[in-house]
């Protein structure tokens, strides 16, 4: 109500600075009283078009109104006609904005990848495999290889092989010397430990033969040794397992002589060790994989759900329990 009052005012003020010049008065008395008839117009304009301003152009102050009555007071006679021609159909018929059916986006850079990740494995050896076998460009060819510094040892040793038969130098020179890295840091292991044995009292001897044990079943484990090695260190690794057990009761001890017996398929030994582990102590969720493995071996079918069961699920949910877990479940 205010801002009609305002327009109002200003309207007559503005009609009454013209009418100034056509009276009987002096050009100086004129002058005068057009220019404060004229400011008093602008003014009142420009507070009356200030009030009904949508918000974002109000501020920051003095500066809006002032603009506005910038514009009416400095144009003589036209100044305040054409702020309230520009201004007013503005304020009062606005133009519909069109609803926008689309979305213009620019094409991302490469690599693009999702802000969120999902539950899923971020490498699939499968994946890095058929990159391995099919991709022509060899830089991909080695990313995929660097991909396996992050997977687990028993997943990536069998990429690091397929990769020794590459035609390009570079990959195979790569695979060779990540593969050689491992069983390096291994053998190195071996090697402090069976010389702190060979120095060690009655009471340290039994962690050094459990530690042998442990490594050198992790060569077997992990695919470093084949044939006639691979013999050999299961050997190794069933030795210094009994004697890590002879000489302390370690119930993870038997576990390991339980993979080793089942490794060697000495299935009445694989299952007197796991009973002797569970006995110790040992959890039957760590036991029910390798119970469910001698279970399928001797044909037991009916068995290995029911070991698979006790295993928790968010193991089941991961490999190598999901497959086994989404078929016998």
């Amino acid at each position: 109500m205010i801002s009609k009052w305002l327009f109002s005012g200003a309207l007559l003020f503005e009609v009454g600075s013209w009418a100034a010049f056509r009276q009987s008065l002096g050009l100086v008395q004129a002058t005068l009283l057009y220019i404060v008839a004229h400011a008093l117009s602008s003014a009142m304009l420009s507070g009356g078009i200030w009030l009904v301003l949508p918000r974002r152009y109000k501020f920051p102050l003095p500066w809006s109104p002032l603009f506005i009555f910038s514009l009416a007071f400095f144009v003589p006679l036209l100044g305040a006609v054409g702020v309230a021609a520009a201004l007013f159909p503005a304020l009062y018929l606005p133009r519909r904005r069109q609803e926008q059916s689309w979305d213009s986006m620019a094409v991302p850079e490469l690599p693009f990848r999702p802000q969120e990740r999902g539950r899923e494995l971020m490498f699939s050896d499968g994946g890095l495999k058929d990159v391995l076998r099919h991709a022509p460009d060899t830089e991909k060819r080695l990313a995929a290889l660097f991909a396996t510094r992050r997977m687990p040892g028993r997943e990536a040793i069998p990429i690091l092989k397929l990769a020794l038969r590459d035609p390009a130098d570079d990959v195979r020179l790569l695979a060779y010397s990540m593969l050689d890295k491992q069983e390096s840091e291994i053998n190195h292991r071996i090697e402090m430990a069976l010389q702190q044995l060979a120095t060690a009292d009655t009471r340290h001897k039994a962690a050094l033969h459990d530690a042998l044990a442990r490594w050198y079943w992790e060569l077997a484990y992990l695919g470093l040794a084949q044939g006639s090695v691979l013999d050999h260190v299961l050997g190794q690794a069933r030795e210094h397992v009994e004697q890590t057990l002879a000489d302390a009761d370690n119930p993870y001890a038997h576990v390991l002589a339980g993979r080793i017996a089942l490794e060697h398929k000495r299935l009445d030994a694989a299952k007197t060790h796991l009973a002797n582990a569970e006995a110790a102590g040992v959890g039957a969720q760590q036991l029910a994989p390798f119970r469910a493995e001698i279970a399928f071996i001797e044909r037991r079918y009916a068995e290995v759900p029911e070991q698979l069961a006790k295993l928790p699920e968010d193991v089941l949910n991961r490999p190598p329990f999901a497959a086994l877990g989404k078929y016998w479940l």
